[in-house]
């Protein structure tokens, strides 16, 4: 019987670079921002590093599809370096072969990276780029906006709700990133944006507006792992270790069965299950201190919170409005602005989200530290919502 990997994994080291239109570097160069800034947190050098994963989705455009150019970039010389590419998954992916790697005991220190340098390629996000044959088969004419803009007609359909109502929360998501995004540094986008704006704003694909849609952005993050009994030996007292990491992925089984109706991810529903599971979370309402998700879109990061069994089904709309998920609410969601603020270079957003978990779990948010955190949660979703990939971390102290 399996027993998952809760606390055998300690982070002792992250970085992230500025994300944003970064036209001064290449991806190298955004690699080594994210790295250099882990190694000096785990207080190690690089020849201490006994394996590497590095993810990145689409930047083969720019610097190849194999390991060697973040090896070069990074300097890892003679170790073992693997690619990762999970579409959005991609980050955390590259943190769960770290992690596993170490709790299976088959190296002491490992580093998890992942970049993407997205500006340069002409890469708009629309339409999504192919995905291979049969994927294509099923999603000729598809785009990211299209595809995610179909939840919306699903939920409302399902519980009933108003479309004002629901262009109302999911503005106030939007409007909630915004004004987080102010206090993070290293963000793309650090504007607030006034509610009404976001509601008129034109509109992309119905009912998202354009402040409704994360964009393209550049930039890297990693992370550093071993076991807690070595990161206390490298002098680490306070430990944020790795509670569980779970991905899901489609067969395709939502788009040929009339037992789904739409208004739902049924991977992130897998992923958080199996997360909690092994987490020993029982009831994340009460037991997460704050989560950062996949918020490529409004309507996904509200259909988000049923799909991790934060709101019930049909009360994400009134929990948003709320102020639940609110910077000063019950469980802060995106406090360092999300995909909305530092925008999504694939490969590195995962990650992203995990270095801002980590940073308020040891107390280094600075500004936007919240009191009292001792668990966290990440989530990615790759693909659409009928078609795609879902992970979940649970990071906490020890």
């Amino acid at each position: 019987m399996a027993s998952g990997i809760k606390d055998k994994v300690a982070i002792i080291g992250m970085g992230c670079s500025r994300f944003g239109e970064r036209w001064d570097v290449g991806t190298e160069a955004l690699l080594a921002e994210a790295f250099d800034e882990a190694l000096q947190d785990a207080g190690i050098e690089r020849g201490q590093i006994d394996a590497a994963w590095t993810g990145s989705c689409f930047d083969r455009i720019n610097v190849g599809n194999s390991a060697i150019p973040a090896a070069t970039a990074l300097r890892l010389d003679g170790i073992p370096v693997s690619r990762m590419e999970n579409m959005c998954a991609t980050g955390t992916e590259a943190l769960r072969g770290a992690a596993y790697a170490v709790a299976s005991g088959a190296v002491d220190i490992a580093l998890a990276i992942g970049s993407e340098k997205l500006k340069d390629t002409g890469y708009g996000g629309l339409p999504v780029q192919t995905k291979g044959t049969f994927n294509d088969l099923w999603l000729p004419m598809g785009s990211a906006p299209a595809g995610f803009a179909q939840l919306a007609a699903g939920y409302r359909t399902r519980h009933n709700i108003p479309k004002e109502d629901l262009k109302r929360a999911i503005g106030h998501v939007s409007w909630k990133s915004h004004q987080n995004g102010v206090l993070s540094p290293k963000a793309h986008l650090r504007k607030a944006v006034p509610l009404e704006t976001i509601l008129n704003a034109p509109m992309i694909a119905e009912p998202l507006g354009l402040f409704d849609c994360c964009g393209v952005s550049d930039g890297a993050a990693a992370a550093i792992v071993t076991t807690p009994e070595i990161a206390r030996a490298l002098g680490k007292r306070d430990l944020v270790t790795i509670k569980a990491i779970q991905l899901s992925v489609s067969s395709g089984r939502e788009s040929t069965t009339d037992q789904w109706d739409g208004s739902y991810v049924r991977n992130t529903r897998n992923a958080a299950t199996k997360a909690y599971k092994e987490a020993g979370i029982t009831d994340p309402r009460e037991q997460l201190g704050l989560i950062e998700v996949h918020d490529c879109f409004s309507i996904t990061e509200l259909v988000t919170m049923e799909d991790l069994f934060l709101s019930e089904d049909g009360r994400a709309v009134s929990d948003i409005l709320d102020g639940f998920y609110d910077r000063d609410g019950k469980v802060p969601c995106q406090v360092d602005g999300g995909l909305k603020c530092f925008g999504h270079p694939i490969g590195a957003s995962g990650l992203r989200m995990a270095y801002e978990i980590y940073n308020q779990l040891l107390g280094r948010a600075g500004e936007r530290q919240l009191s009292n955190v001792s668990m966290g949660l990440t989530h990615n979703l790759g693909g659409v919502p009928y078609l795609g990939v879902a992970a979940v971390s649970v990071l906490g102290l020890q």
